[in-house]
């Protein structure tokens, strides 16, 4: 059986894989709630989610640094990858193993067929199917909910980086009404002054903001509104996105 990854690189499968390795903590929480338990034999140290997977499942190094070594003796007969969380290098020695399936989501509809293409892998394509369904339902309902706001999204500090343009965190704020006031692409650093946003959104992840940020983020962008933000409600493609839903609603109504 023949797929096409989201780099349009295909690779064959035997048969349905039953040892599968996932190198994304969000396409491993996917997996997870696909019912995937007995087939995903390996993780990496940044899959959190499920908590139960976290503390049993073989890990294999982080997205950055796989341990090629320890994912070898997993003997996998798929893994499951992505263009911006791992390496090239990691990914020509992991090759060398088995089939490499690799994500590249930028946007919801890139999302939406992460999902399918991961069910048909799996033999799980009902349930994605039905999931892609619920998420396409629910962000329907919600692209007004912070009526035009412009923001920045801060996801590192000292210096300052931002999320901008194509990345699958911008896409996901704008689809709840929110608008970037970073037109540049991709994850720039912040030169000054705040080009007129709104709000500031401190992420948790991958820089860890805390309360304790907010009133020097506050003087440093000039800003009286800066809120904490979870990264994993807005950077998380997969089955978490219905839970964002949900999240941004509750959270329209203390930025609104």
């Amino acid at each position: 059986m023949d797929f096409v990854d989201q780099l349009n690189r295909t690779i064959h499968l035997e048969k349905t894989p039953d040892r599968i390795i996932s190198l994304v903590p969000s396409q491993t929480e996917l997996l997870y709630d696909l019912g995937l338990d007995s087939s995903v034999v390996g993780i990496t140290k940044f899959c959190i989610h499920p908590d139960e997977w976290f503390r049993n499942k073989a890990r294999v190094g982080g997205t950055k640094q796989v341990d090629i070594q320890k994912v070898r003796s997993l003997k996998p007969d798929l893994i499951i990858a992505n263009k911006e969380e791992n390496t090239k290098e990691d990914i020509a020695q992991l090759e060398l193993i088995c089939p490499v399936w690799i994500s590249d989501v930028n946007t919801i509809e890139d999302a939406y067929r992460m999902i399918l293409s991961i069910g048909q892998m799996t033999n799980k394509e009902d349930k994605t199917e039905k999931l892609v369904s619920q998420l396409r339902v629910a962000f329907s309902s919600s692209g007004e909910l912070f009526q035009q706001k412009r923001f920045l999204y801060l996801i590192w500090k000292e210096p300052y980086y931002l999320a901008g343009k194509n990345t699958f965190i911008d896409a996901m704020l704008n689809s709840f009404g929110f608008v970037n006031a970073e037109c540049r692409e991709r994850y720039p650093e912040f030169e000054g002054p705040n080009p007129y946003a709104d709000v500031i959104l401190l992420s948790t992840e991958p820089y860890p903001f805390k309360a304790e940020h907010l009133e020097q983020v506050a003087r440093d962008f000039n800003c009286k509104k800066v809120y904490l933000i979870d990264g994993e409600m807005c950077s998380w493609y997969g089955s978490r996105m219905l839970k964002s839903v949900d999240y941004f609603k509750e959270l329209s109504r203390s930025i609104l």
